[in-house]
Order: C-alpha cells, then sequence, then structure tokens
C-alpha cells in the first residue's frame, strides 16, 4: 500500500484569505511555526472571541491539530481570542472555552463547529452545550456558525491533492484515471441528511475528474461500511484504487482507515492500493474558516434543515430549535468507543436511523 504524504509534496500558493493582500505559502501538514508565513488579516468589524469546537479525538496528534489550527488562524488576526475546545473525548470541553470568554469579560461570543458536516454533533450536541452554558451565565449571547459544509475550496483542496497522484514519483506504473476506482470514505453519522452530503460531495469530486468511477462508504455509524466500499470497488477490477478518507484531522478513525486498507492490499496484491491522508492544517480551509467567522457576524448563517430528522421530531417548537431536550452526551453509539455499534446490522440500521435519540 502506498500511503501519499502530501506535506512533503504539496504546496499550495494562495493570495487571499476573505480580503488578504498578501500572498503565502503552506505546506500541507506540516508544523504549525512553518506552515504560515507572517502574514495578518485585517481584523473584523466586530471584535468578540471565537470558540472553535472540535469533534474531539482520544489521538494526542488529532488533538493537537485542531488547537494548531486554531493558533494559525488567531495568528491571522490577533485582534480578538480564538480559543479551541471539543465536544468530547478530550479537553478543554466546551464550558471551559466558554468560561474562558466571560474571564476575559467577553458576553457576545462567536462559536464555529469545525466539522465537516452538519450532523447530530452539530444540530444537537454542540447547541445542547451552549444551552448549558448560558444556564450558568444568562448574560451571555452565543452567535452559533455554519459547519465547513461543501465549498469550492475544499473541492480545489482534493483536486490539487489527487492531481499528485498523476506524477511519475507518486504513480510509478502510470496507471492511468480510467483504470482507476476512486473511494471516498466519510465518517459517518446517525443522520441521514449528513450521510446524503457525503455522497453529494464524492460525487462533485468524481465529476470530471476521469476516473473509472467513485465508490462512497464509511468507517463508522452508517452503511456501506469501509470494507463493503472496497468489495464494490473491485467490482470493476481496477489497475489502482484511491483511497480518500474525508477527515480534516488524524485520529483512531484515521488509523482504523489505515489498517484496514493495508489489509485490503495483502489480500488483493494485483491492485494498486493508495491511501491520502486527511486534510490536516491547510490554507484553503483556513480561508474556508474565515467566511465562517463572518458569516456569524454579518448573521448569515445558513443550514439545511428542511430534511433534517431532529427538526422533524421537533415539529412545532419554534423556540428552542435543533437543540431540544436534555441530552446525556453518553455518546453510546459513538465508534471510537467499545460499546456495541447499534448500526451494526444493516436490517436493524433501516429501522433505527429516522429515530432521533
Amino acid at each position: 500500500m502506498a500511503f501519499i504524504q502530501t506535506s512533503d509534496t504539496l504546496t499550495t500558493q494562495f493570495s487571499s484569505l476573505s480580503n488578504l493582500s498578501a500572498a503565502a505559502k503552506v505546506t500541507t501538514n506540516s508544523a504549525p511555526d512553518d506552515s504560515i508565513q507572517p502574514i495578518k488579516l485585517p481584523p473584523l468589524s466586530i471584535q468578540r472571541p471565537l470558540l472553535m469546537v472540535g469533534h474531539g479525538t482520544r489521538n494526542p496528534k488529532g488533538r493537537q491539530d485542531l488547537v494548531d489550527f486554531a493558533s494559525i488562524y488567531h495568528q491571522l488576526d490577533p485582534s480578538r481570542p480564538v480559543i479551541p475546545c471539543f465536544l468530547e473525548l478530550t479537553e478543554p470541553n466546551i464550558q471551559v472555552g466558554v468560561d474562558q470568554c466571560v474571564e476575559q469579560g467577553y458576553t457576545d461570543i462567536s462559536v464555529l463547529p469545525i466539522l465537516l458536516f452538519a450532523a447530530r454533533h452539530n444540530k444537537f450536541d454542540v447547541t445542547n452545550e451552549l444551552d448549558r452554558a448560558k444556564k450558568r451565565h444568562p448574560n451571555l449571547t452565543f452567535h452559533y456558525g455554519r459547519h465547513f459544509g461543501i465549498t469550492p475550496a475544499i473541492l480545489d483542496l482534493w483536486k490539487a491533492r489527487l492531481a499528485l497522484l498523476d506524477t511519475p514519483e507518486n504513480n510509478p506504473n502510470r496507471i492511468t484515471r480510467e483504470e482507476t476506482t476512486l473511494l471516498f470514505i466519510g465518517r459517518g453519522s446517525s443522520d441521514p441528511d449528513a450521510n446524503g452530503d457525503v455522497y453529494k460531495l464524492a460525487r462533485m469530486v468524481w465529476e470530471g475528474s476521469g476516473y473509472h468511477t467513485v465508490e462512497t462508504c464509511f468507517i463508522g455509524i452508517t452503511h456501506p461500511r469501509l470494507e463493503e466500499g472496497f468489495r464494490r470497488s473491485h467490482f470493476y477490477q481496477p489497475k489502482r484504487i484511491i483511497v480518500l478518507p474525508y477527515f480534516m484531522f488524524t485520529g483512531v478513525l484515521m488509523e482504523k482507515i489505515g489498517a484496514i486498507a493495508a489489509q485490503q492490499q495483502r489480500l488483493t496484491p494485483q491492485v494498486e492500493i493508495v491511501t491520502l491522508p486527511e486534510m490536516g492544517i491547510h490554507p484553503l480551509l483556513l480561508q474556508v474558516l474565515r467566511d465562517r467567522e463572518i458569516e456569524t457576524q454579518l448573521g448569515q448563517v445558513a443550514m439545511n434543515c428542511e430534511a433534517c430528522k431532529f427538526r422533524l421530531a421537533a415539529k412545532g417548537d419554534t423556540d428552542h430549535g435543533h437543540h431540544h431536550g436534555h441530552h446525556d452526551h453518553g455518546h453510546h453509539h459513538h465508534p471510537n468507543q467499545s460499546s456495541p455499534d447499534p448500526y451494526a446490522q444493516p436490517e436493524k440500521y433501516h429501522q433505527r436511523i429516522w429515530q432521533v435519540p
């Protein structure tokens, strides 16, 4: 199995982060001190702290990636605090992050979920935590922003990554795109709306790419799982399978993807399996982050709520939006935990998926 380390090969030049006038070269996945040359963004019109909420992981490198991402973003515009925190699995948690803002005298706080799609965590869990914080600090006002979603910047990021695999050093056997299957892997969610977005993005990455086809699968919770994704990919008798894990940072699930891909390579040595890394700290993600923060200040946050199962379950309750009722935050369905997976069997999955836990 070939694992392409884009940190050594891909350098992206960008000329604007929102109103950025200076250009800088940023190396993908490099250390914070080397990632961003000393450039600055003009301060935003409203000087309020930004709380960056990551999912959380038990993997120390994955945790540090989010902390470094926040640090680099703050360096671009140090006019207000940028505070990283996590929903689960590691510290500091959201309550600690909110308290840090309060201790600095702020009552208005921008909150951005550092999440790729709008699933349960975005719609339900983070907002519940903000409700908890508001009970402790009634004078606070939260300006909750949008997840990263499907954006041209992220599409450009993956197109650049895939273009690297056409170079002789990364494709010594000169396998063409027509002889290649693209295997797009999402994290997996108990929210059908978010799972549908994974399929949409996979299709948009594939459209016009020249690859024979794209198969979409998930590493946990929903179906088809990664093993089934490989089975479907082999159906087309490709000479190469490119594994594209749609993750922002590393973690336990990225390690699991790597292990399964390595196992598949041993089982099918006649097919070259190339596994791309996670997106990492990338200038295009910083650009999206800036756009999302600006949206919170302009009141332009828009989310797809029509097909949200949390909205459907709470229909008629207009006072609290998506975050309804008490949530114990046990996350018994979390794929990183040792508890049984309630969605493991596809027939039971279909019986449960539209239920709100």
